[in-house]
C-alpha cells in the first residue's frame, strides 16, 4: 500500500466532474486522493438550480444533447455514450435519490434539494475509500520528462502516478472557482481559450425595468437584434432586477449578447403576448375592452398583464390612464398592440463572472483526448468538468457534462490499477 502522500491518482477539483472522477477511479480499483481548497466538497453544487440542483436534461439523444454545446459539443460524444443522461439518472436512483422531470424537461431530484445529491456523492467516496483532503490549496506541479510527478501543495507534496484537474471555471468565484486551473494548465503547456462569462444576468438601462423587479414572465419570446438583424430568439422564462433581466431564456442568450457588445450596440425585442400576432391581439384587446365597457383605461388590463406591469405599460403607452376604454382610438390601440408585442430593452453588458452559472471557454479541446480525456500533451494528466472549453445552456446540461467527463476520465485513469 502506498503510504499517505502517493496515490495511484489524485484529482483535483471537488465539484461534480471531480467527486465523479475520484469515485469512479475507486470504484476500479486505485488509490485515490481529492484535493479541495474549499471546506466542503461540491459548493457549488449546493446553489445549482437555486438550491435544488438540476442535475440533468430530459434528452436522451446523444446528438441532440451535444448538439446544445455549440460546433464543440461532438467532443462529448464518447463521455455520454458511456455515462449518458440515463446512466445519471439510474446512479442516483440506485443510491436513493429519485428524479422528476420539470418545466422545460429540466430533470431535479424528486424532493428538490441539492444537499440529496451531493449526500449520495459524499458517500459514493466514502463507501470507494477515496482519501479526501479538504482546506487544502495546490500550488502547481512538478513536471519530470514530459509527466507530473507531484502536486505541489502550501505544506508538502504528493506524488500520483496520474493526475485528474478539475478545478472548475471562473463562474462564481465566491464558492472558489477562480481560474487557477487555467494557470496549472498554460504551465504544462495546454492552450487556454480566454474564458468569459455564460449563462449570466443582462444589464438594461431602462428605469422602468427597475419597477419590475422581481417579476417572473412565463410563456415569452424573446428576440435579439444587431443592426436591424436577428442574432438570436428564444421563447420561455425571464426575470426583471434591479439592474436588467435575467431567467433562462435571457441567462441562454447572454454569452451572444457579451459577444455581439464587443462590435455594436445591440437590443432585445420582449414579446409577452408570442401566441398571438398583431391582428388576434388587437381582437383580443378590443373584446377586453368591450367589457370593460365605462371603465378607466388603467383598469382594463388586468386580463391581459400581471399586475405590477399594468402601471409601467400605462406609462409607456402614453394613453392618459383615467380615459374611459370605449374612447381610445385606434391608433392607440395600435400603439399598445405592439407594446405588448415589441417591448424594446437595451443590453450594456453582463453582471459578470460573480452572477454568471458557468464559464465559456477553457482548455483547448484539441489537446484532449475525447475518448479516454487524456492530455495530448502530458501522458499522466487527464481534464473533466467546466475547466473545458464547454458550455451549454440552462437546464442541467453543464452538470451532466461534469458527470460525463468526470467518469470517462477517472475510469481511464484507474486502467491497470
Amino acid at each position: 500500500m502506498k503510504e499517505n502522500n502517493s496515490f495511484d491518482i489524485a484529482v483535483i477539483g471537488g465539484g461534480p466532474a471531480g467527486m465523479m472522477a475520484a469515485g469512479r477511479a475507486a470504484e476500479l480499483g486505485a488509490k485515490v486522493v481529492l484535493i479541495e481548497k474549499n471546506e466542503i466538497l461540491g459548493k457549488k453544487l449546493l446553489i445549482t438550480g437555486k438550491g435544488r440542483c438540476n442535475f440533468t436534461h430530459n434528452e436522451f439523444d446523444i446528438r441532440k444533447f451535444a448538439e446544445k454545446f455549440g460546433r464543440n459539443g461532438r467532443f462529448l460524444y464518447g463521455a455520454l455514450a458511456l455515462f449518458g443522461v440515463g446512466d445519471v439518472i439510474d446512479f442516483f436512483k440506485s443510491r436513493g435519490v429519485k428524479a422528476k422531470v420539470e418545466q422545460g424537461n429540466r430533470i431535479f431530484p424528486e424532493k428538490g434539494n441539492a444537499q440529496d445529491i451531493l449526500n449520495v456523492l459524499i458517500k459514493y467516496l466514502a463507501e470507494k475509500k477515496v482519501h479526501i483532503l479538504l482546506n487544502t490549496e495546490v500550488i502547481g506541479f512538478k513536471k519530470e520528462r514530459g509527466k507530473i510527478s507531484q502536486i505541489l501543495l502550501r505544506d508538502r507534496q504528493i506524488c500520483a502516478d496520474k493526475f485528474i484537474l478539475c478545478a472548475g471555471g471562473k463562474a462564481y468565484p465566491q464558492t472558489g472557482s477562480t481560474g487557477e486551473g487555467y494557470r496549472w494548465a498554460e504551465q504544462l503547456g495546454h492552450t487556454v481559450i480566454p474564458p468569459v462569462p455564460a449563462l449570466n444576468p443582462v444589464k438594461t438601462p431602462e428605469g422602468w425595468v427597475k419597477e419590475l423587479q422581481g417579476l417572473s414572465l412565463k410563456n415569452v419570446s424573446l428576440k435579439l437584434f444587431q443592426n436591424d438583424k436577428k442574432q438570436d430568439e428564444r421563447f420561455g422564462e425571464m426575470l426583471f432586477t434591479h439592474f436588467g433581466v435575467s431567467g433562462p431564456i435571457v441567462m441562454d442568450m447572454s454569452k451572444k449578447i457579451g459577444a455581439l457588445l464587443k462590435n455594436d450596440p445591440v437590443k432585445l425585442i420582449l414579446d409577452l403576448k408570442p401566441a398571438l400576432d398583431f391582428k388576434k391581439l388587437d381582437k383580443r384587446i378590443q373584446r377586453d375592452f368591450q367589457e370593460f365597457k365605462g371603465r378607466m383605461f388603467k383598469n382594463s388590463l388586468k386580463r391581459l398583464l400581471p399586475l405590477s406591469m399594468i402601471p409601467v405599460i400605462i406609462k409607456l403607452s402614453a394613453i392618459e390612464p383615467n380615459r374611459q376604454v370605449d374612447h381610445l382610438t385606434r391608433e392607440e390601440r395600435n400603439k399598445l398592440v405592439h407594446l405588448l408585442k415589441e417591448l424594446e430593452l437595451t443590453p450594456t453588458g453582463l453582471l459578470g463572472f460573480k452572477w454568471s452559472i458557468v464559464t465559456s471557454g477553457g482548455i483547448t479541446l484539441k489537446e484532449i483526448d475525447p475518448n479516454t480525456m487524456r492530455s495530448r500533451k502530458i501522458e499522466n494528466l487527464y481534464f473533466a468538468g467546466e475547466i473545458l472549453d464547454l458550455d451549454g445552456p440552462s437546464g442541467g446540461y453543464n452538470l451532466q457534462e461534469c458527470w460525463s467527463t468526470g467518469y470517462l476520465a477517472g475510469g481511464n485513469a484507474a486502467k491497470g490499477h
